[in-house]
């Protein structure tokens, strides 16, 4: 018999108590110590595999059970052991208990993994196709179908990381990308590591992410998760990867080099890192892989499903469904908060990430009797030194009863604001006024501003990896979801889209234009508001999905970037680049208190003045004016004080025309100037380049500017 790699050379090992306090398996440099919590068991062994992970080649009992921790330690095993649990326990459905030693079982807290998933009958804790159903025991093994753990040398040369420093808040801008559809396709990434995490770290990609002005990449999950049976069945993938079975390990299929996953994870943070970049994981705490009561058990469900799952309290057999997904994590257990929470402190502390954007983050905070702000999971993130460190971005809702909670969360807390997103969308169609635009531009203060939380708070977008493209946006009026192999009912359709005459592609140039204009619009429109504003990647570059607007299934062309760019995208990405470089040289536009329009005692200046078309501030009467189409938003950068940056004084009037003709604005007179320069305008941007001289031909006062239809101006005050 061979030994796997990692073991030595025999079949019996020695077995003594360990510690139940350090969870999962942890090599010390002499063996590993195992520990499993299962309030519920009545016995855990560890199986050991050989170094492929095919073939057992021990079993051996826990000793211990301290504090309903199982575990043991074992000298000699070291990094690379490959492993697994089998938990003997009660099977009672309907009770809640669906133990079965002959199911293989991943452990909750395995830092890396081997192998992959196959779709068999003997993965299932029941009989499947038994007339019993789930009430039914299946005794086939299921080891040969499923992934193992692998334990891991946690070592690491963190070079230069002691002088990292966050990004503040009001200095963040995100981007939320792909790993894999990021660099498939890549010309400056190697073959072989295209669509990994090597391929990402890549200086050329690094390079071109920071020059985009950007500040904080924004991962899709990269959590080990599984491709779900019904989308194998028809040759797709979870691709999106929200269906995570793991929450230590990053997934091995990101990996160029698979056997060192977490250190190719950590090289890429490093090289974000030296970048002046951070690392942002969406993570998805909400739920697992293992699906509902007809699931497969591959781990929590076999190691203790009473307490790792919120269950019927009258009907425990079966699961509550507030994910949509078959099942719901209970974050009501305390031990399960303490996974989760012990979870998100590894990855701070031993692959230096520097925030969370947590997936359904409504679930983290639900209770027995609904949302609860002050829930357990939720204080202990308030309280806890590693977790105040770092970027906390909550999805606040779910589709559970009351799960719509945006501006709910507890300050410290950032969110999603999808109003945002879909005001600034029907403003640019023209279905939305601009009394209800107003407040997104100003971070939603009627959301976030309770409990003195500050404009950051309201995370800003247009488009997410959940929806339409931004060029999408502006070229289909319907979803087109039919390569997803559900009749085209999936997706949102309620995408206030508008495609300018054309359905898809067109060579029409005035149809071409007009669509460019509106991505433009809506780019200038999320980086001049405040709050703090997130791209998807590739929107810059003006990437199509075909009208596919959930393509979570598309590992292909239909999701990968092509980094084959037209003039017009390139001309898209100068653009962009022209817009954060706007936002880092004008404080104003990322102020961190809430705008009031109230004048100051100190300096009697109004924070911010909404402004007519006539060049006259707007009265109360005129936002219910049916016809207003085109207004002006002026930010006095002498009403905060103290003047701490270069730039800080400076005060900005932002033009926006939704209306389908030119409008004569008359820019108005502002104390302390003596005329307009203009920043940016979104209809004619063949003067733009990335440059940061911002001075431009002065506009005097109560001229009556020619605002193009359907554009944005940014102005700046030129002093006298």
């Amino acid at each position: 018999m061979d030994a796997p790699c990692g073991l030595p050379e025999k079949n019996k090992y020695t077995v003594r108590q360990g510690s139940p306090s350090l969870r999962g398996a942890t090599w010390d440099g002499r063996g590993v110590n195992f520990s499993l919590f299962s309030a519920h068991a009545t016995k855990v062994e560890v199986c050991l595999f050989d170094a492929a992970g095919t073939r057992e080649v021990a079993r051996i009992v826990l000793p211990e059970y301290t504090d309903e921790v199982w575990h043991g330690y074992i000298p000699d095993l070291g990094p690379s052991t490959v492993y697994g649990y089998r938990v003997h326990g009660p099977y009672a459905p309907e009770a809640g208990h669906r133990f079965n030693q002959h199911k293989l079982l991943l452990d909750p807290y395995a830092r890396a993994h081997v192998g992959e998933l196959t779709w068999d009958p003997a993965i299932f804790g029941y009989t499947v196709g038994a007339d019993a159903g789930d009430l039914s025991f299946d005794e086939r093994d299921s080891a040969p179908f499923v992934p193992k753990c692998v334990v891991i040398d946690p070592d690491f040369d963190w070079q230069g990381e002691g002088n990292r420093r966050p990004v503040p808040w009001d200095r963040t801008i995100l981007y939320e990308m792909h790993v894999r559809g990021y660099t498939k396709l890549h010309p400056g990434v190697d073959a072989h590591q295209r669509g990994t995490f090597a391929g990402l770290g890549t200086a050329t990609v690094v390079d071109y992410i920071k020059a985009l002005g950007v500040t904080s990449v924004e991962l899709l999950p990269v959590h080990t998760f599984l491709d779900d049976m019904h989308l194998v069945a028809r040759g797709g993938t979870n691709y999106w990867g929200y269906n995570s079975i793991g929450f230590f390990a990053p997934d091995p299929r990101y990996a160029s080099d698979r056997a060192n996953c977490l250190r190719e994870f950590k090289e890429m943070v490093a090289r974000f890192h030296d970048a002046g970049l951070e690392v942002i994981l969406d993570v998805v705490y909400n739920h697992t892989a293992e699906g509902g009561e007809s699931g497969p058990t591959l781990s929590f469900r076999g190691i203790d499903n009473a307490s790792y799952y919120r269950l019927l309290p009258d009907e425990p057999r079966l699961y509550i469904n507030d994910t949509g997904t078959g099942n719901t994590v209970n974050l009501n257990h305390p031990r399960v908060i303490q996974m989760v929470i012990d979870s998100l402190r590894y990855w701070v502390t031993e692959t230096h990430v520097d925030g969370f954007r947590f997936d359904l983050g409504t679930i983290l905070a639900r209770a027995p009797n609904g949302f609860d702000y002050h829930g357990g999971f939720l204080k202990v993130c308030g309280q806890d030194p590693v977790l105040q460190s770092v970027k906390l971005i909550a999805e606040p809702w779910d589709v559970g009863p009351g799960g719509y909670q945006v501006g709910a969360f507890p300050p410290g807390w950032a969110e999603w604001n999808d109003q945002f997103r879909d005001t600034v969308r029907g403003f640019w169609k023209g279905d939305v006024a601009p009394a209800a635009l107003a407040p997104r531009l100003c971070a939603s203060a009627d959301l976030f501003n309770p409990r003195d939380r500050q404009p950051w708070a309201s995370i800003n977008f247009v488009t997410a990896h959940d929806g339409f493209t931004l060029n999408d946006l502006v070229s289909y009026g319907e979803k087109h979801n039919e390569a997803n192999g559900e009749g085209n009912n999936d997706g949102s359709s309620d995408n206030r889209s508008w495609n300018g005459g054309v359905e898809g592609p067109t060579d029409d140039p005035v149809i071409v234009a007009f669509r460019e204009r509106q991505m433009r619009n809506m780019l200038a429109t999320l980086l001049f508001s405040q709050g703090t504003p997130m791209l998807l990647a590739g929107d810059e570059c003006a990437r199509t999905q075909q009208g596919n607007n959930n393509a979570y299934c598309q590992d292909n062309l239909v999701s990968w970037i092509d980094w084959d760019v037209t003039a017009s995208g390139q001309a898209m990405i100068r653009f962009a680049q022209r817009l954060t470089a706007v936002r880092e040289r004008f404080p104003v536009l990322r102020r961190d208190r809430f705008l009031t329009g109230l004048s100051s005692e100190s300096f009697g200046l109004k924070d911010v003045t909404w402004i007519g078309a006539s060049g006259d501030e707007l009265r109360v009467e005129d936002w219910s004016d049916g016809g207003l189409r085109c207004f002006g938003m002026l930010l006095d950068g002498h009403a905060r004080q103290p003047v701490d940056e270069s730039g800080e004084s400076a005060s900005l009037l932002l033009v926006l025309n939704a209306r389908h003709d030119d409008v004569a604005f008359t820019l108005p007179p502002h104390p302390g100037g003596r005329g307009w320069s203009i920043l940016v305008d979104t209809a004619n941007v063949a003067h733009e380049n990335v440059a940061r001289d911002f001075s431009r031909a002065i506009v005097p006062f109560d001229t009556a500017y020619a605002v193009s239809a359907r554009s944005l101006l940014l102005f700046a005050l030129f002093d006298a």
